[in-house]
């Protein structure tokens, strides 16, 4: 009895681990560039626990219009800086400029450039080629030629080693910075959304909620199939 309940305790315990990632795979569905995790059961006799990888499967490319919206065509990552202040890799393009002229990501991340975080002066218009190109015309300049300020840093990585950190970045192990990848291209004007499918999060949702009943259930029934052989023995 004893370890029918143990069983279904673990069961438990492990369908809510899984609920809690799938559920930030349903929160993050508008994010750009979000890659879902994956979920893995381990559990046996000797180890128990869950494992999660990272799905690198690229999300949808959306145009918007938008001057400072960026999608990597094809194979790539931008590099932008962590809030540890570490260099780390993403597939998010939505950037801002903030009040200080740094460029960030959606989430206020810092956007490293080939020469560190990209910084620019005041500007009336920018413009982001398909190399990473950043270039701008000042504020009050009527130049027809645009200022070139710095270039995105596009990288290319071994996607076998990449791990997916508690900030959602992905990273190589130990740390390892690469350099930038001239053959990684960008479209201006668009962004990747998140590869996760909102129907199939809502699905998981609910199955994991009834297997977690289901476990519980079964907590129950190991409880009372124990009072039950007690109160048996202490009969005899």
């Amino acid at each position: 009895m004893n370890r029918l309940l143990e069983l279904a305790a673990l069961g438990a315990r492990e369908t809510m681990m899984a609920q809690s990632v799938n559920a930030n795979n349903l929160a993050n569905t508008s994010t750009p560039g979000f890659r879902k995790d994956l979920i893995n059961y381990t559990g046996t006799k000797q180890t128990e626990g869950l494992v999660t990888a990272v799905d690198l499967a690229p999300g949808n490319v959306q145009g918007t219009g938008h001057h400072l919206d960026v999608a990597i065509s094809g194979e790539g990552y931008f590099a932008v800086q962590s809030p540890n202040g570490s260099e780390a890799y993403s597939r998010r393009g939505d950037f801002r400029v903030d009040s200080l002229g740094q460029m960030t990501d959606g989430a206020g991340n810092p956007v490293i450039g080939e020469g560190g975080p990209v910084a620019l002066p005041p500007f009336s218009s920018l413009e982001i080629g398909s190399d990473g190109t950043i270039s701008i015309f000042p504020l009050g300049d009527s130049s027809a030629e645009p200022l070139v300020i710095d270039r995105l840093k596009l990288v290319t990585l071994d996607e076998s080693l990449l791990e997916k950190g508690l900030d959602g970045f992905l990273r190589l192990p130990q740390g390892q910075v690469v350099p930038p990848d001239a053959q990684v291209k960008v479209v201006s004007g668009a962004l990747e959304a998140s590869n996760v499918s909102p129907v199939d999060a809502l699905v998981r949702m609910i199955d994991l909620q009834r297997k977690f009943e289901s476990h519980v259930e079964m907590m129950e029934t190991a409880k009372e199939n124990r009072q039950r052989l007690d109160s048996v023995m202490t009969f005899n």
